[in-house]
């Protein structure tokens, strides 16, 4: 039987709103959302001959789909340097990418209420395929200008160095 490890001092599960995203050592100014980290393992079927009634299943391949960073449009130039690695306008021809760094490994931190990490996944391999530098703009709007980059990767793991952290709890004064 499958043992769970609850934590007995938590009954809410963490939000979404807290979080950060780090790569090269730092973290990243301004990061409004990430999309979900999400995996698929295709489903190959086949048959034993003996049994022609019924196939079986067995996991095939597994496939990372992209993750999207969104962000304020600012003077900072992370999401734009990061995006010209792959493919830089006016560079030399046959010099349009930086194969040596292109790609990044980066982590993605959710806190909890109180800011505390609570958990993190590591990405590994990422690369941007997709750049937004400025969002549809419209004089009658009035909405922040948001970038965004599209970042394909080779998977990712949960961060089993983070552990779940203590957390602090007020005392009666009287």
């Amino acid at each position: 039987m499958a043992q769970f490890s609850v934590n007995s001092q938590r009954f809410d599960p963490y939000k979404n709103f807290k979080f950060r995203v780090k790569w090269d050592g730092r973290y990243v100014a301004g990061i409004s959302k990430v999309s979900a980290l999400k995996r698929t393992t295709e489903v190959v079927k086949h048959r034993d001959g003996g049994d022609p009634s019924s196939s079986r299943k067995s996991p095939g391949r597994t496939e990372f789909e992209a993750i999207t960073l969104e962000r304020g449009v600012t003077h900072d130039k992370d999401f734009e340097q990061w995006a010209n690695k792959v493919w830089n306008f006016g560079a030399l021809p046959g010099a349009e990418a930086s194969l040596k760094d292109f790609r990044k490994d980066l982590i993605i931190e959710v806190y909890n209420e109180t800011g505390q990490l609570a958990i993190a996944y590591k990405v590994f391999r990422a690369w941007v395929s997709e750049f937004q530098a400025l969002p549809d703009l419209d004089a009658n709007a009035n909405a922040i200008a948001i970038q965004h980059i599209k970042l394909e990767n080779e998977g990712w793991v949960r961060d089993t160095e983070t552990t779940e952290p203590s957390e602090i709890t007020f005392t009666d004064p009287s």
